[in-house]
């Protein structure tokens, strides 16, 4: 056993394989995008998911302010898309996007898209959880998805 520190412990994380996600939301039609690994569900019955943000991230404030969020479970062909919105400050680009019934940006040909209604957030260490009820779902039953695993996506 190692004492811990934060780059072994971001190290012994990154050995748990992790499907990629990107989470969205409208800010007065400004889409933003961000990719999350820190996905999970939370409840079935309310259909509960939450996800985590750091509290540097350049763009907590918006996603503090919305109500609506989408979650985009990628495809292993959406790779580039990934590493386009895992960067700080990235411009919205509406090419990538279609809204849903929540009005929340929705990227075309992901695994899974989900709306949901923001429930909770919870400030906890260096991150804020954000708890969001799941409203409306739609998923693609043939598609391989997109995998992070020791800092690599396979």
């Amino acid at each position: 056993m190692k004492k811990i520190n934060s780059k072994i412990f971001k190290k012994a994380l990154s050995m748990f394989p992790t499907g990629i996600t990107i989470i969205g939301i409208n800010e007065k039609n400004n889409y933003i995008g961000k990719t999350i690994n820190s996905f999970s569900a939370l409840s079935l019955s309310p259909p509960l998911i939450l996800f985590s943000l750091n509290k540097k991230s350049s763009s907590l404030n918006s996603y503090k302010k919305s109500n609506f969020f989408s979650v985009n479970i990628l495809s292993k062909k959406q790779k580039k898309m990934s590493v386009i919105f895992a960067k700080k400050n990235v411009k919205s680009n509406k090419k990538f996007f279609e809204l849903g019934y929540l009005n929340t940006p929705i990227i075309k040909n992901s695994i899974v898209n989900l709306e949901c209604k923001k429930t909770k957030l919870i400030s906890q260490g260096d991150h804020i959880i954000f708890i969001c009820e799941v409203v409306f779902v739609k998923y693609k039953n043939n598609t391989d998805p997109l995998i992070y695993f020791k800092s690599k996506y396979f």
